[in-house]
């Protein structure tokens, strides 16, 4: 009984979110097409509607650990789901993600990451998509922020082990930025897939930074072994073993 009603629970909380996700899209819109400034606004107050309607319909308390930064960054993070997206980007002045090319067509989620001044890669063809990434994120560096990179390229379960990506190491070493890694356990309580939202505390935890300078190896397995290492922390806090 206890699992069911946490389940419409999170089936009301979903649908609302979703919602108020179309209804911002369109009160902010005139402004987001004026301005970046505009479509930030609007993505920041989603943000703190998601967090806060989370905090009271299905008791999932959140949480941001560490320094965000705020100057230009890349920020390179493990990804569990739509929270840490929310988490992250809530918690910095101006955040870019490198995103999935396909996601540009969504209603009000592409329109937006657009103007926030996201970039969008191709997946399927990896050299070519690398290649571009690099490219669109030099051109666009006139406009400060934080570009914020899934290291492992897409949403990986808690307890699934899946390997780190090139293009975060390429990012680092061709923009020759600091980077600061993030760390997560929010796939406990808010899964990749599905409607049930379990009550609890998630954390992104941003980490110690990781200075410009290392070879790409290097860098690659520092990441994978500092953001692993924190998230699998983080999850067995949240009551998750990761094995």
């Amino acid at each position: 009984m206890t699992y069911a009603l946490q389940w419409l629970r999170s089936l009301v909380f979903v649908g609302q979110m979703y919602l108020m996700m179309v209804v911002l899209g369109i009160v902010f819109l005139p402004w987001a097409l004026l301005s970046p400034r505009g479509a930030r606004t609007a993505c920041k107050t989603y943000c703190r509607w998601v967090r806060w309607t989370a905090r009271w319909m299905v008791g999932l308390r959140t949480e941001v650990r560490g320094t965000p930064p705020a100057d230009e960054v890349l920020i390179a993070s493990k990804h569990q789901s739509f929270l840490d997206i929310i988490l992250i980007f809530g918690s910095i002045p101006a955040g870019k993600f490198i995103m999935k090319r396909e996601l540009m067509w969504a209603p009000v989620i592409g329109q937006y990451a657009l103007r926030i001044g996201c970039v969008p890669v191709d997946r399927g063809k990896r050299s070519q998509a690398v290649r571009k990434m690099v490219e669109d994120v030099a051109k666009g560096r006139q406009e400060p922020g934080q570009l914020i990179i899934y290291a492992q390229g897409t949403r990986v379960a808690p307890g699934v082990k899946k390997p780190y990506k090139v293009g975060a190491g390429v990012l680092y070493e061709e923009l020759g930025q600091t980077c600061v890694p993030a760390a997560t356990n929010v796939g406990v309580f808010w899964p990749r897939t599905g409607i049930y939202r379990k009550p609890g505390l998630a954390v992104v935890e941003f980490l110690p930074e990781i200075a410009p300078g290392l070879g790409r190896e290097a860098f690659m397995e520092r990441l994978e072994d500092e953001v692993e290492t924190a998230s699998d922390r983080l999850m067995r806090e949240a009551g998750f073993d990761p094995g």
